[in-house]
């Protein structure tokens, strides 16, 4: 059986303590992966400072370079894995079968994986504004205005805990090897196969694997990665955005609450939008942060509803191996069931109608796992608690709410479409500090533009921009 180490800082690690990881739907052995624990990576965090020096001895175009050709690597490669090798193919279909996600779903997110890597040196260009990243690696210099300035590097290593549900987010990480970090990823219980096939994939690019530890294990492994690392990012729900509120250290990523915004002067010809919010509601099974889960409108919202519940709620689950499938697993025992008796409840309120209820039952139970058929809720206002609700399938709420009122109503919002001409609305929508990412016009909310910020930028986090100054004869021209 592939057996799949601990890693730290490059080196393969056998504990005595492994963990299993299964095949959703059979329950077959798919790997074997090594468990660490929270005083190793205590311990192995002493030496983080030797990350950053190995790296920053790498001139930066050289490291570009390298991630270029990982990106290749990471697509089109066989490449070492644990006691074995990974096609491409392998790691589609291992990916799919611990995660519970369609392999075709798979294969999209492994595109945008190595879309990052192989564009890394346009996407930091526009992360940091066309900064020569030599700036960074040196931590100061001058700008072409003829301006010194310094950015103080916050940490040698990011640390990482990593989530199960939605291998795409791995994207945000990537950038990090480039700005001459070392990396220190607690995979997904579920979801090993990315990370560690990234790391394998810069490594047979020339990048020395002192610079990465993977550490798949309990939580006690994420809570000394969040402690140990003076910068690092979690993935979680709402309990875990408030442990880390206000925490300059962790950046966290937790629900995104998108929204699609119709307005009054769009709204009366909402059919030519609906094929953008039945995209932006499904593609990737729902299950990502900037998958919209809910539609706001002045009038016409129950004729939506339908319209949506029209074109998704025939929907069926289907084997992962299908092409057309497009909903994801739930492979945690119980956990469909769960959200779906939850739902119940919110659909009980008065001014709420469960507009799929016609398209045949939503829980499909199977004996190791369950599926969640798409679900459209309609809400005659925002103050219905299902209004501001988001789910891990493809779940939308459409919800009846003046446009005067909406930017109040709608709460936090990671991406917002606001499909809209009058400009004095677009002004006040671009003022409102409670949308993240906005797009103006008929944008599915899932379509970024990876020359853009996600969730904050990355620049920022990792680097502090400070007053420095240089005696005329020492200046050192970028």
């Amino acid at each position: 059986m592939l057996r799949i180490p601990v890693v730290r800082w490059g080196k393969p690690y056998e504990s005595l303590e492994t963990q299993k990881v299964v095949h959703f739907l059979t329950g077959e052995p798919i790997a074997e992966v090594d468990q660490a624990n929270g005083a190793m990576v205590s311990r192995d965090l002493r030496k983080a400072n030797q990350a950053r020096e190995l790296l920053r001895d790498i001139p930066v175009e050289d490291l570009i370079s390298r991630i270029k050709t990982a990106g290749n690597l990471f697509a089109n490669a066989t490449l070492p894995l644990g006691n074995g090798t990974q096609t491409p193919d392998q790691f589609v279909h291992q990916q799919s079968a611990t995660t519970g996600l369609p392999e075709q779903m798979c294969r999209n997110n492994m595109t945008k994986n190595s879309f990052v890597m192989e564009k890394i040196d346009t996407i930091l260009d526009a992360l940091t504004r066309g900064l020569d990243l030599n700036i960074l690696a040196r931590g100061y210099g001058t700008e072409s205005r003829g301006i010194v300035v310094s950015y103080q590097c916050q940490s040698p290593v990011l640390g990482a805990v990593l989530p199960s549900n939605s291998p795409g987010v791995h994207t945000l990480w990537i950038p990090v090897i480039a700005l001459q970090l070392g990396l220190v990823l607690k995979p997904g219980s579920q979801e090993p196969w990315t990370a560690y096939r990234v790391a394998s994939a810069f490594q047979q690019a020339g990048i020395p694997g002192e610079v990465f530890s993977l550490y798949p294990g309990g939580h006690d492994v994420g809570a000394a990665i969040l402690s140990g690392c003076r910068r690092a990012m979690i993935f979680g729900g709402e309990k875990t955005i408030q442990q880390y509120a206000g925490n300059p250290r962790v950046q966290v990523h937790g629900p995104g609450y998108t929204k699609i915004l119709l307005g009054d002067d769009k709204v009366d010809q909402w059919e030519q939008y609906l094929d953008m919010m039945v995209e932006s509601i499904y593609i990737n099974g729902g299950r990502s942060c900037i998958n919209a889960s809910s539609v706001w409108a002045s009038r016409h919202t129950e004729e939506i509803a339908a319209a949506l519940a029209e074109r998704l709620g025939p929907i069926e689950a289907k084997e992962p191996t299908d092409p057309s499938a497009g909903l994801a697993a739930f492979t945690v025992e119980g956990a469909g069931k769960a959200i779906y008796e939850m739902l119940q409840a919110d659909l009980k309120e008065d001014g709420v109608t469960d507009c799929t209820a016609a398209y045949g039952p939503r829980l499909v139970e199977h004996e190791r796992c369950s599926y969640l058929r798409p679900m459209i809720a309609h809400a005659k206002s925002p103050s219905c608690a299902i209004a501001t609700k988001e789910f891990m399938f493809p779940f939308a709420t459409v919800v009846k709410c003046p446009q005067e009122k909406m930017i109040d109503s709608i709460g936090y919002t990671l991406v917002g479409s606001a499909i809209t001409d009058n400009e004095t609305w677009i002004d006040e929508l671009g003022s409102a500090t409670n949308i993240d990412r906005l797009n103006i016009g008929p944008i599915p909310t899932n379509r970024l533009n990876w020359l853009q910020p996600h969730e904050g930028n990355l620049i920022e986090f990792l680097f502090k921009s400070r007053a420095y100054q240089i005696a005329e004869s020492k200046l050192v021209h970028a």
